[in-house]
């Protein structure tokens, strides 16, 4: 069997970004797709884990508990004026508790590229791979 790999990728879509996590576990796959998020504002290694924000979602099916989460992060990025650059997250059937550790946007230093306005249902799948990884995807509206 193939070793399991974590990692993300954007793939293109018109005006828009599509986002893609993958990892062992569907979580793992939710954190990197929630970076990949991240990266289409700024090099997530530029953003410091100063500040925590604890996200709680629930959804009938991993596809809209995708959606929400990602929804939720946006909001807490919008209102609060954050990055963020590290995720935890925890799926127990279709609740979702996570952590997203970032910082204050410092335009000087992030150097944001874009805003995220939103994850949309295009191009939406949460599923296993052939190597039994764990995909995520969706395209955000920027």
């Amino acid at each position: 069997m193939p070793a399991r790999k974590s990692g993300w990728t954007h793939f293109p879509h018109g005006a828009d970004i599509g986002l893609c996590g993958y990892g062992p576990t569907l979580e793992t796959a939710f954190e990197q797709t929630a970076l990949a998020m991240s990266a289409t504002v700024t090099d997530p290694s530029w953003i410091q884990p100063r500040t925590s924000v604890r996200v709680e979602c629930e959804a009938p099916d991993p596809e809209l508990l995708l959606i929400d989460w990602l929804n939720a992060l946006i909001f807490e990025m919008s209102t609060a004026g954050m990055l963020f650059g590290r995720f935890e997250v925890h799926i127990d059937g279709g609740r979702l508790s996570g952590t997203a550790w970032g910082e204050p946007v410092s335009r000087e230093r992030h150097r944001p590229a874009v805003e995220v306005k939103g994850a949309t249902y295009t191009a939406l799948e949460v599923k296993r791979d052939g190597d039994g990884n764990w995909v995520a995807r969706c395209v955000v509206d920027v």
